[in-house]
């Protein structure tokens, strides 16, 4: 059980990228909204199963990495990544401007969201990404309502 934890927390390996292994795993997820993006029920309940899935893998995987967050742990990325375009309507401008927005709250780690990633192992490894999508989320759905945006 722990291998097979340790290779969806690892999103298969690909936490093991030599470069820059959580946006890569935020690239993937992108690939996965384009393909679910047009069914809001397929999208909403493969967002929250692989959040669940992520909780999971990633309390389990945590045990094989010395770090409190490790980078190779990207599940966390992958499935948060999700919820940066619920409720956005598509358009590739949205698409960029929230793989940036996303990558910059969870490298930057503003406050509050450092205190989410002390939390115990599965918890903080997920809930500071999953907190820096929303702000990501919630910066989209303010530019939406710019003209230069839409």
């Amino acid at each position: 059980m722990q291998k097979i934890s340790k290779s969806i927390a690892t999103l298969f390996f690909v936490g093991f990228s030599p470069i820059a292994p959580g946006t890569v795993a935020s690239l993937l997820a992108i690939v996965v909204y384009l393909l679910v993006k047009d069914n809001i029920f397929i999208y909403f309940f493969l967002t929250m199963f692989l959040l669940i899935l992520g909780f999971w893998s990633a309390n389990r995987a945590r045990k094989d990495f010395p770090d409190k967050d490790p980078a190779q742990i990207v599940i966390d990325e992958f499935s948060s990544m999700l919820l940066v375009y619920f409720f956005i309507p598509f358009n590739p401008k949205f698409l960029i401007i929230g793989l940036i927005l996303f990558r910059f709250f969870d490298i930057s780690k503003i406050p509050p969201l450092k205190r989410l990633e002390e939390l115990p192992a599965g918890f903080g490894i997920m809930l500071d990404d999953i907190a820096a999508a929303v702000l990501a989320n919630l910066v989209l759905q303010v530019l939406r309502f710019f003209p230069a945006f839409s």
